[in-house]
């Protein structure tokens, strides 16, 4: 296997409106990002994946861009993010930046001349057309944000497409003239510095010829079915060859509804598209859920399927492409509460075991921000809390147009909503945990007394020093990154076994996803030789032959 640097990295991702405020108007920015990069070196990462910092009026929270080569004037100046650049290369960490380019803002340049008339030279920089006879949508697509996808617009008598929310207006990727405006801009950041850029949504971008009617689902919208379009891979290619290749980046593509044999073209070992892809499958709520609101009342996954999920990707990249390790990201609920036990009592250990668990697969981790100290969903009480764009539009929609009583949706939206992710970074146990002087743009999850960053600096035991010591050994240990997966008990439902082997040197990875002590079957104790090592265990005293409740350890020996 070609051995490369994004291969050994450990990325985090950081959510800038969350992460540390510098100036006191409770919105985290770049300067409050630049004085935690010591933090970050301490933890041992490689790469910070930035979440949008362009120009944006945040209707989705910086996801909306109004233009790409200038910093938003809540977050600071381009003066500042240079400055931040800068410090984190001298510090030894790379920068890789978020590329939103499936849609722009309303407010973008390009859009506000594209509205203008049918003939201006904007026009086809997006999506526009005719209602049908009745004056309704072009289709039945619904955003993915609820509601229809398409918007009228009086001034030409025409709707323009959204997959996500009226004020996102898809690009039209099969304007030649809109991939070379794309391509210009990212070259201008390469040329500034940066290192990578993970892109939003990227298998979207190619709609079908047509843009015929979805299946119509519960809300009597229809399926767009626009991921991994007709011409997604040739787009890619394209930009690879116009801009990726000219520059030792790291790259990723955020795939929702990618298959594995998608995800081998995407990240194709050859290197003409992307390193690598998120795929979601493991963060769903399995084959055996038959959830009438999307991800809203989905339940947990089963262990047996979610073992043979993350497995399958395991073996079916091995080799022809590389995958993304992560649980947690900005649109995700807290790992610790969605996979693990985020009661007093386990949320440390179940954290670790958790961190164990991906962090020992073949694959580039990902950190979300708040991870490496165990910070959990914030259970908000009350709708006003919340701030995201999709639950407010999800709760508006399920409650109003398809029978879900408020105490329900409030049940969803604790367990799934995206906030739970976004808010604010615990750094101590000072007002509003550190992260401002001010009034936070988003609650603070009240449990940041006893769950914050300069606690767990001065706890060896902590979860914080846990994922320094994992992201320790994947640095140390080729076997941890390039060894062959296997998974073993595919059946077990309270265990989740596998190995990594590399030459003649063995994994053992056993993790306890229960609270209960759960014996080792005999066939695995029969595989560790007796002087096998324990290179990481989360728990003090070492018990051979059973696991406490989310015990997870690791054995190294020769095969």
């Amino acid at each position: 296997m070609k051995k490369t640097w994004w291969k050994e990295s450990v990325v985090y991702q950081i959510y800038p409106r969350s992460f540390m405020d510098s100036n006191g108007d409770g919105i985290g920015d770049i300067n409050g990002i630049t004085e935690k990069l010591d933090y970050l070196k301490e933890l041992g990462i490689d790469v910070i994946w930035l979440s949008p910092v362009y120009q944006s009026p945040n209707d989705d929270n910086g996801y909306d861009i109004s233009d790409y080569q200038a910093i938003m004037t809540e977050f600071g100046t381009m003066e500042d993010f240079d400055r931040m650049l800068a410090r984190a290369h001298e510090l030894g960490i790379k920068i890789m930046m978020d590329l939103v380019v499936n849609h722009t803002s309303d407010e973008h340049a390009w859009f506000i001349e594209s509205r203008k008339s049918v003939d201006n030279p904007y026009r086809d920089f997006y999506i526009w057309r005719k209602g049908k006879e009745n004056g309704k949508e072009p289709n039945n697509w619904g955003s993915i944000f609820s509601g229809s996808a398409w918007k009228y617009d009086p001034q030409t008598d025409m709707y323009f497409l959204h997959l996500f929310s009226p004020k996102q207006p898809d690009l039209n990727w099969d304007n030649p003239v809109v991939r070379e405006h794309v391509f210009d801009m990212m070259n201008w950041w390469c040329e500034k510095g940066i290192d990578g850029f993970r892109m939003d949504v990227i298998s979207l971008i190619s709609k079908k010829p047509g843009l015929p009617d979805g299946k119509a689902g519960e809300n009597g919208y229809g399926d767009s079915d626009c991921a991994n379009g007709p011409h997604v891979h040739e787009y890619l290619q394209e930009m690879n060859q116009k801009v990726l290749s000219k520059y030792d980046l790291i790259t990723v593509g955020e795939a929702a509804g990618v298959t594995l044999e998608e995800a081998k073209k995407y990240a194709n070992a050859d290197g003409s598209e992307l390193n690598m892809v998120f795929q979601f499958e493991h963060t769903g709520g399995g084959s055996s859920q038959h959830s009438r609101f999307g991800k809203w009342d989905e339940h947990k996954m089963p262990l047996v399927e979610w073992k043979a999920i993350l497995s399958k990707w395991q073996t079916g990249l091995e080799d022809k492409a590389w995958n993304s390790l992560f649980l947690s990201n900005h649109d995700q609920p807290r790992s610790v509460s969605r996979y693990g036990n985020d009661s007093d009592t386990y949320r440390e250990t179940s954290a670790k075991m958790l961190a164990t668990c991906i962090h020992m697969m073949q694959g580039t981790p990902y950190v979300y921000q708040g991870e490496e100290l165990g910070m959990c969903n914030a259970y908000f009480e009350k709708l006003e809390d919340y701030r995201d764009i999709e639950s407010i539009n999800a709760y508006n929609d399920l409650t109003k147009n398809c029978g879900v009583s408020h105490e329900e949706m409030m049940g969803y939206l604790k367990n799934i909503s995206r906030d739970n992710a976004r808010t604010p970074m615990q750094w101590d146990d000072s007002k509003n945990a550190g992260f401002t002087t001010g009034t936070p743009w988003i609650q603070v999850n009240s449990n940041y007394p006893k769950v914050n960053a300069k606690e767990q600096l001065n706890n060896p035991d902590s979860v914080f020093h846990y994922y320094q010591k994992l992201i320790k050994l994947r640095h140390e240990n080729e076997i941890i990154v390039y060894g062959d997966y296997e998974l073993l008990e595919p059946e077990n439902e309270e265990l989740f076994i596998y190995t990594r082997t590399l030459g003649e040197e063995q994994l053992m990875v056993l993790c306890n996803f229960t609270e209960n002590y759960v014996n080792l079957p005999e066939e695995i104790l029969s595989q560790i030789p007796e002087d096998a090592e324990l290179l990481i265990a989360n728990y003090a005293q070492n018990e051979s032959s059973l696991l406490r409740p989310y015990e997870a350890k690791v054995y190294r020996y020769h095969s």
